[in-house]
């Protein structure tokens, strides 16, 4: 079985999960804000203990949620270098993203498309909406646009105040059967990173579980990124 997904000072999808496979882990994004010093600060721990266990995450990151995308380049480069997915959580975060118009939506995305064409030198054809919002004018947008839209199956919480071992008990309860799962974790949480997902890498494996990417899970491995349509742009 596979898992996938978390976010980046956004959303992180902490792995998907497929059939029963002998080897490692994935997934990380983020959602919604948090309360913190320096919404990065986790994040080359969480890089650092995906890639001790061998696991893949996908990071949904925004352009300034957490403050500038920008002042955070290197933490993007260190979990795309890793070999995690990134990918678009759009570029403010709206609470009406929902409700947006095609061509709002069209600015969210290509705001974002431009800062990241000049960090990592590529296009993300995966988004997580905000708020899981997919009414309105968002999937044809999106579609347009080319993205394929992710939401989740396993929602941790952590971003509404729920401990690890809350957590841990809807994963446990989610079951490791099945074709896969695509759960949502923050990164911008710190028993999140220290705790939950090294919980998680241990039930994956004791599951006999393999933690890949959102697209690796979909059966698209090298379909996660293409060539930009914007312009790079280097300040918010």
């Amino acid at each position: 079985m596979r898992f996938t997904s978390f976010i980046l000072p956004a959303s992180l999808v902490l792995g998907a999960f497929a059939n029963p496979v002998p080897s490692p882990l994935e997934a990380f994004k983020r959602a919604g804000p948090a309360r913190r010093t320096s919404h990065y600060q986790y994040t080359q721990k969480l890089v650092n203990t995906l890639n001790a266990a061998g696991a893949k995450a996908t990071f949904f990151v925004t352009g300034t949620l957490y403050g500038c995308i920008h002042n955070q380049a290197a933490a993007v480069k260190s979990a795309y270098n890793s070999g995690h997915q990134i990918a678009s959580h759009s570029w403010s975060h709206p609470s009406n993203f929902g409700s947006l118009s095609a061509s709002d939506l069209k600015n969210q995305m290509q705001k974002l498309e431009g800062a990241l064409n000049a960090i990592i030198g590529k296009k993300p054809t995966y988004m997580r909406p905000p708020y899981l919002a997919t009414g309105g004018n968002v999937l044809p947008t999106m579609r347009s646009l080319g993205y394929r839209v992710i939401t989740d199956d396993i929602d941790s919480g952590d971003w509404n105040g729920l401990s690890p071992a809350q957590s841990q008990a809807r994963f446990s309860q989610a079951g490791a059967g099945g074709l896969g799962h695509i759960p949502l974790m923050h990164e911008v949480y710190a028993n999140t990173v220290n705790t939950l997902v090294p919980w998680l890498i241990n039930w994956a494996k004791q599951n006999k579980l393999r933690l890949v990417t959102v697209a690796e899970c979909l059966g698209d491995a090298g379909g996660a990124y293409t060539t930009p349509t914007v312009a790079a742009t280097r300040s918010c």
